[in-house]
């Protein structure tokens, strides 16, 4: 069930001031409406903005009469409860956002110039826009869009998409089905350069641009049944001049009743088409519903929902996609469990994987990641690290990488275990993501933690003085000259003997370690809380760092005395092992000793 919306309150100064063009409804017109005869799709026309994805969406969305009250609350408008803000709510990465702006729009010569409605006294759709933008940091940054990003956010549904030209044969009566039950459509032209970006066609089509599918209807047409669509351009004119648009031909053909009900003859942007003529036409459709198996089965039935969030960290969890295998294994893993098969003896899921935040990164010079994933199948035993992956090759994945904010996919599997491997493209991009795991009957779903418990064994107990070897005595001689009369070594007193012990090996590039590292050691190594390094402390630690340093050399292949996160990565895999997020285990110490390791290998080849 949905959550409490999160209250958003910030001062629209930064966003639009009044030293900008804006002005309030009240300043344009005698008397500003919210709403006027019910908030309906031809309230939306498009201004000087380049977002005609966000209009297409919310023009999809006014035939969702409840998903339009939550996102626009219908209970406020310029009467005696007017404060000059307004509010509206949207989906954000699996939650609600209340987004308050107050009313002042932008202005030119008392005319609006963002999205406006055809009624100069109706304000609620260019204060949805302006809403939308507050969001996404800017009205710049609505610039260019998919109208499923929209369509998303509007309803917290679940997004798929079709290509015209490669479609199953049943589209039509999938995307009747859709929009029967609710699901928001939007369509568009491919461009094949940017010069033909809101090219105009001369069948009256515009190249590059989103619109909205409104409707779908089957007439009789002398003697036989035509597939219908209903398309809207959100300039609210330009319109399709071919077979069946208004005042064509063949409406003549069609009975009174039904060229009655479905034929407006006017310049509104909204135009009907014959099916075939649109997929000829439009290359791509995109479906945002809430339930995604209503598309595909008759039977209405709740998908069991799984959701993850995670990240893409340069040098640690950015592995990039399968074409660079050393480092695909290192990203984020999670384990599926499909146990209950459905009605054919196969499990469907839907796998969504969402990133986060990129538009309103594009102040950053941050736009959108390439991104894709691969689901393989696994067993209990095995072990999934650099081997698994290549010598096994995916079960099911992405069709492509593409640097849109969402990709999803269906699949049917037969029951078992997998795992879902969410990638960027190149290695090292980073980003922060949303998985969501659509699924028929309920599936186990548990994300494979990256926390690294590297165990190594604890070396044997200190020699009494007289059985001390040669080198346990060398030790002594070393601490007692750093030592002096207290017979403990002090922080810098440990950094000074580190740094003169560990810069005389060749073989490793050395910085130098750092107070705050040695601070750390003696913290971890301190068992009598003193504050300072006793010998016989000293000697455990001495004997740890030893086998972290053979660790390191190991590891270090082509002897360059550095070691790359993904490598220390597998370093500290062969110490010890990896275990799943939120497994209660008992690893504070090694956990401590692990931190301390990492930090010594930043300055020690790191």
């Amino acid at each position: 069930s949905p959550v409490e919306p999160t209250r958003r309150v910030c001062d629209d100064s930064t966003f639009l001031s009044r030293a900008s063009l804006g002005k309030r409804p009240c300043e344009i017109c005698k008397d500003p409406k919210f709403i006027v005869g019910g908030a309906d799709r031809t309230d939306i026309c498009q201004g000087q903005l380049g977002d005609c994805w966000l209009l297409a969406a919310i023009a999809s969305l006014t035939l969702k009469k409840e998903a339009l009250a939550r996102v626009v609350p219908p209970d406020q408008d310029f009467d005696r409860r007017y404060a000059g803000i307004f509010h509206f709510q949207f989906w954000s990465h699996n939650r609600w956002l209340d987004v308050v702006v107050d009313d002042r729009l932008p202005v030119v010569r008392n005319k609006l110039i963002m999205l406006h409605s055809a009624s100069n006294d109706e304000f609620w759709s260019a204060l949805l826009e302006k809403a939308y933008a507050k969001l996404h940091g800017s009205y710049e940054s609505l610039k260019g869009g998919s109208t499923m990003e929209a369509m998303e956010d509007f309803t917290g549904g679940v997004g798929e998409n079709y290509e015209t030209k490669n479609c199953p044969d049943n589209l039509f009566s999938i995307m009747k089905k859709a929009l029967d039950r609710g699901s928001m459509m939007g369509c568009s032209i491919d461009i094949t350069s940017s010069a033909e970006s809101e090219a105009k066609t001369t069948t009256g089509l515009v190249k590059g641009h989103a619109y909205s599918i409104t409707s779908l209807e089957e007439v009789n047409f002398r003697g036989k049944t035509v597939q219908l669509i209903r398309v809207r351009n959100p300039w609210g004119q330009v319109e399709w001049n071919g077979p069946w648009s208004d005042g064509s031909r063949e409406w003549n053909y069609v009975d009174s009743g039904d060229k009655n009900r479905l034929l407006q003859l006017s310049d509104d942007g909204e135009f009907w088409m014959e099916f075939s003529d649109f997929k000829k036409n439009y290359d791509k459709v995109e479906i945002c519903n809430m339930t995604p198996d209503d598309l595909t089965d008759d039977s209405k039935r709740q998908w069991a929902v799984s959701m993850f969030e995670g990240n893409w960290i340069r040098g640690s969890t950015a592995g990039g996609c399968r074409n660079f295998i050393d480092t695909f294994w290192t990203n984020p893993q999670f384990k599926l469990k499909l146990e209950d098969a459905d009605d054919d003896d196969v499990c469907s899921v839907v796998i969504a994987l969402m990133q986060k935040n990129r538009r309103k990164l594009r102040k950053e010079g941050m736009d959108m990641e390439t991104i894709g994933f691969a689901v393989y199948e696994v067993r209990d035993e095995d072990q999934l690290g650099k081997d698994f992956f290549r010598y096994n090759a995916s079960k099911a994945r992405s069709r492509t990488y593409i640097n849109v904010r969402e990709i999803s996919e269906r699949f049917t599997l037969p029951p078992g275990s997998y795992l879902l491997v969410p990638t960027t493209f190149q290695p090292h991009h980073e980003a922060d993501f949303i998985v969501r795991v659509f699924s028929e009957k309920k599936a186990e779903a548990l994300e494979m933690g990256s926390n690294v418990d590297a165990d190594l064994p604890d070396p044997p107990p200190p020699s009494a003085p007289e059985d001390e070897s040669d080198e346990e005595k060398g030790l002594r001689r070393l601490f007692e000259q750093l030592a002096g009369d207290d017979q403990a070594i002090s922080v810098r007193e440990l950094q000074q003997m580190l740094n003169g012990v560990l810069s005389r090996r060749k073989e490793i590039k050395f910085d130098g370690l750092s107070l705050s590292t040695c601070h750390s050691i003696i913290n971890l190594m301190d068992v009598d809380n003193t504050g300072q390094l006793e010998f016989q402390e000293f000697k455990v630690f001495w004997e740890k760092m030893k086998k972290w340093i053979m660790l390191f050399l190991a590891f270090d292949t082509d002897r360059s005395g550095k070691m790359s996160s993904y490598e220390l990565r597998s370093a500290l895999k062969a110490a010890g092992e990896s275990r799943p997020n939120g497994d209660e285990w008992n690893s504070a110490r090694n956990t401590r000793l692990t931190s301390v390791y990492v930090r010594m290998n930043q300055t020690v080849g790191l």
